[in-house]
């Protein structure tokens, strides 16, 4: 599979540079061009949560420490709603929604897209969970969940979800935020420290829920 076919089935046209037709080429210079990036340190677990003011579809500059009061909370980062990978496990989530609320733990999805972008395509009542719209990635950064290099982004597993998801019925649709960025995940205690975290290894790498549902105790 070619570099161009595989940025096909993730959405995404690629033209060949005009005047070297060197397809690497081309898409290194894409991601160079999409992405820009200062890593931060990762969290562990031990760390204090740090908090942070958030909008929601429906909601707007609510802060985190407040609004979980004393409750834990599960952190799912994803890339954007456009993403068909990023749909699915959104509605895996959804499905498996109960093993969370068994616990009394509150459920956040990370989403780089905007406001409008998710008032436009769905409602309040269709998620059991908070949506967290963060378009410019400022929480991202702030729990260092940073874009991946390219291989990562072409990582095979990522393909195959790519292409599970499109079989599915989920389809690409407007772009938003990074690109190349790797998903993450966090548990906070109901003390605002952080009992569990999961960097992922590639775009389609999101802990299933069951596995999060058994680090709540």
């Amino acid at each position: 599979m070619s570099l161009t076919e595989a940025f096909s089935i993730l959405g995404i046209k690629i033209h060949q540079n005009v005047k070297t037709g060197n397809e690497t080429e081309t898409v290194i210079n894409f991601l160079i061009k999409k992405e820009g990036r200062i890593l931060s340190a990762q969290l562990k677990a031990g760390d204090k949560a740090p908090n942070f003011q958030f909008d929601t579809p429906w909601s707007s500059s609510q802060d985190f420490y407040e609004t979980i009061q004393h409750q834990a909370a599960v952190f799912i980062f994803l890339r954007y709603h456009g993403c068909p990978i990023c749909q699915m496990e959104m509605v895996n989530f959804k499905r498996e929604i109960e093993v969370f609320n068994r616990k009394e733990a509150r459920v956040f999805v990370f989403l780089q897209s905007s406001i409008a972008t998710l008032t436009s395509l769905t409602k309040i009542e269709d998620w059991p969970f908070d949506i967290v719209c963060d378009p410019k990635g400022t929480i991202f950064q702030l729990y260092a969940v940073e874009p991946g290099g390219i291989m990562k982004y072409l990582h095979p597993a990522g393909l195959i979800a790519a292409i599970k998801a499109i079989s599915r019925g989920f389809v690409h649709r407007k772009f938003e935020g990074k690109e190349t960025q790797l998903p993450a995940a966090f548990i906070v205690k109901s003390n605002k420290t952080i009992k569990y975290v999961y960097y992922g290894k590639n775009i389609s790498d999101v802990p299933k829920p069951f596995i999060l549902a058994e680090n709540l105790d």
